[in-house]
């Protein structure tokens, strides 16, 4: 593993405008993720330029560009809500030391190798999981769309829809209304000149500040300029176990986030990306912008097809992608500060919509209904209960599902006799053929083939044993037994 990603200077002028382009599509989106997450605009703008800068320097994937993504946003704004109502004081500087916690841990995971592992996480569950992030991303951001404020739960936002809808704020529904407008209605080919969310950020911005003056219309506010200040880890006993908790979800959802989109990157630059080190340069820049203050990053699809339609085929590309934002932090917050939150809100609610996997969640009741079974119920439990809960609950009952099917074709290949001539197939010896005539009917041989898992071997024994007085078991073909199944 080496230190930094290769760094080359040979597609300077290509990394320029990729870089440029991908931090134009980025200033909307790290504001919008900023708002939605519950700290800030500006903590939003700080996790781009951080995670930006140096999952790109350090990590594994030429062309990625890293910063806020809408899952790791929603999983922020549980962190904030529950440890700022718990710890009012601390609360936010704990939320950010989550953050932290999971670029170590991202850290580790490379250092162990398990990246490997992490993309082994079943598709229905991740399909699962990111659909329930697009519906919270949507059903959150309705209020502020309207002119209302965000609701901290999917089910509080529900409630409060009828009368979001029933009395909206005029100036604010048109602003959103008309973000959605231009979102849904940009053209792909003017999409490759300009992306739609800077559009519907400048145009709706500048009528509100032109037309609306004197609205009460919410707004971003005064962001701070210049270089934000150290967030020193703040960890209380009490809230260790949670804490530690958050930032592994983090960890672990950031790092799947992270090389699907490195996969996605290969495919369209031809190149191999290296996981270990993607995970961790993704874990130094989470560290980084946990500790002065930005939200957690992966690698961000969108940006990363942009920078390398734009020409950025190098680590630079993502370098100059945060340098760019880094220069608005330091200089333009006074321009940033008259931004609606209803626009905001409308450009959320787009990439929560392209969140959700419409199509796999149409086609997997056609394909399997346990699939689907697993897919829905991690969608629900997202949505309803707890990200957490949704993602260990999905994973255990696919991997049941797994074994329970392996187990089965494993039961169904075995071959078993009680008389010689029962299967020419299996090859016995004098002896051996002796014996099952002298005894046949009580005594039975089972000849398996291909690694033996618990399941089966608890099956086998379990059906065999009650009819049989003598169970006998040829595991020659046999190349791995799990302790569990020897033990049977």
């Amino acid at each position: 593993m080496q230190l930094t990603n290769r760094l080359q200077f040979k597609n300077l002028q290509g990394d320029l405008f990729g870089g440029l382009t991908a931090a134009i599509v980025a200033l909307p989106l790290a504001l919008a993720f900023g708002v939605a997450s519950g700290a800030g605009a500006i903590a939003g703008l700080y996790g781009a330029v951080f995670t930006g800068f140096f999952a790109a320097l350090f990590g594994g994937t030429p062309s990625q560009v890293s910063g806020p993504t809408g899952p790791m946003t929603v999983v922020m704004a549980t962190v904030f809500t529950k440890l700022v109502a718990e710890n009012p004081d601390s609360g936010m500087a704990m939320a950010f030391t989550a953050v932290m916690l999971s670029g170590l841990f991202q850290i580790l995971f490379g250092v162990l190798r398990l990246g490997q592992f992490i993309t082994l996480m079943p598709y229905t569950v991740i399909s699962g999981f990111m659909s329930g992030i697009g519906v919270i991303i949507v059903a959150l951001q309705l209020a502020p769309l309207l002119g209302y404020p965000a609701q901290s739960s999917v089910v509080a936002g529900l409630q409060q829809l009828p009368e979001v809808v029933a009395n909206p704020h005029p100036v604010a529904a048109g602003l959103g209304l008309l973000t959605l407008a231009i979102v849904f209605g940009w053209s792909s080919r003017l999409a490759k000149l300009v992306p739609s969310p800077l559009v519907a950020l400048i145009v709706c911005t500048a009528l509100s500040v032109l037309l609306f003056p004197n609205s009460d219309v919410a707004r971003i506010g005064e962001i701070p300029q210049g270089f934000p200040q150290l967030q020193w880890p703040q960890l209380s006993l009490a809230q260790t176990k949670a804490v530690v908790g958050y930032g592994l979800m983090l960890a672990t959802l950031g790092a799947i986030d992270s090389l699907l989109t490195s996969l996605v990157a290969d495919n369209i630059t031809r190149t191999r990306h290296d996981s270990e080190q993607e995970l961790v340069g993704q874990g130094i820049g989470n560290l980084l912008s946990g500790l002065f203050g930005g939200l957690p990053g992966a690698g961000a699809t969108m940006r990363t097809v942009i920078n390398v339609q734009a020409g950025g085929r190098t680590p630079l590309s993502g370098m100059i992608h945060a340098l760019v934002l880094l220069s608005i932090v330091l200089w333009a917050g006074d321009i940033t500060a008259q931004i609606p939150h209803a626009v905001l809100a409308g450009i959320l609610i787009k990439v929560g919509i392209k969140i959700i996997d419409w199509s796999f969640l149409w086609r997997v009741c056609q394909v399997s209904m346990r699939a689907a079974l697993v897919t829905y119920g991690v969608l629900l439990l997202t949505v309803f209960v707890d990200l957490i809960t949704a993602v260990v609950v999905g994973a255990f009952v696919a991997n049941m599902l797994t074994i329970h099917r392996l187990t089965s074709i494993q039961v169904e290949q075995v071959r078993a006799i009680t008389h010689p001539d029962d299967d020419p197939k299996v090859v016995l010896s004098a002896a051996e053929r002796e014996l099952m005539y002298r005894y046949s009917g009580r005594i039975v041989l089972v000849q398996m083939s291909g690694p033996m898992s618990y399941g089966a071997a608890r099956t086998i024994a379990y059906h065999m044993g009650r009819t049989y007085d003598v169970l006998i078991l040829d595991l020659s073909d046999v190349p791995l037994m799990g302790v569990t199944a020897s033990l049977t």
